[in-house]
């Protein structure tokens, strides 16, 4: 007697109320990992499906579109992102401290979900590659931007930054929050940035020149200038 066939496994439909945030979630999920990976214009309907392991009909269940999609995944990355980053900084009793808290949660978020740091950085290609997602993370620059801006002027309330180098810091802040995540995907390199910044900011990365170390390079400048004159 032949045995009997096992039925091929079907994807999800419309699900009960239940299971509804769910399989929300799971989209969500499924489609940030799609859109780190491919882009927003590469990303076609049935690779969001795969990926979720549901039917396209299931998507436009809680999707109107791509473009919807998109902007619930970008929504919910920079709300857990800031959210976290906010409430590192809170703990922070000066600006040391805030660095560190805020370079150990970008540390923490990437090795929970290297997806997150993906999906953040392909967003700043998509936003120059496709005119209608530019609005969409206006929210979250001006969040970035006055999370930076609190932790400069926390260096300037207890005295560690000079007033006059609060922009350049915040410059640095910037270009360090963002620069981290285009080396999310080595965790090695990533932690080696997180590592070398705090050594640097604590003075303990870049030695100061002893006195005889000067002596000896002014001696043989002063050797080449003797050959070449």
């Amino acid at each position: 007697m032949s045995r009997p066939r096992t039925p091929a496994r079907r994807r999800l439909g419309r699900p009960p109320a239940a299971e509804s945030g769910a399989t929300r979630d799971r989209i969500l999920h499924a489609a940030r990992e799609a859109f780190a990976d491919l882009g927003y214009s590469a990303t076609t309907n049935k690779a969001l499906a795969d990926n979720a392991d549901v039917t396209t009909g299931a998507i436009y269940h809680y999707f109107d579109s791509k473009l919807d999609l998109y902007r619930a995944v970008n929504d919910e990355a920079q709300e857990f992102v800031y959210a976290r980053f906010e409430a590192a900084l809170a703990d922070a009793d000066n600006f040391v401290e805030g660095v560190e808290n805020l370079l150990d949660m970008a540390w923490e978020l990437n090795h929970s979900d290297p997806s997150l740091a993906r999906f953040l950085g392909a967003v700043r290609i998509d936003v120059r590659r496709n005119p209608e997602l530019r609005g969409m993370f206006k929210p979250a620059t001006i969040r970035r931007e006055r999370l930076i801006l609190a932790l400069a002027d926390i260096g300037v309330a207890t005295g560690e930054l000079a007033a006059a180098d609060r922009d350049r810091t915040v410059a640095l802040l910037r270009a360090v929050l963002v620069g981290l995540v285009d080396v999310s995907d080595d965790a090695v390199a990533h932690l080696q940035a997180i590592d070398a910044f705090k050594a640097l900011i604590k003075g303990d990365l870049v030695r100061s020149e002893s006195a005889e170390r000067k002596q000896t390079r002014a001696a043989a400048r002063a050797r080449v200038r003797s050959l070449t004159n």
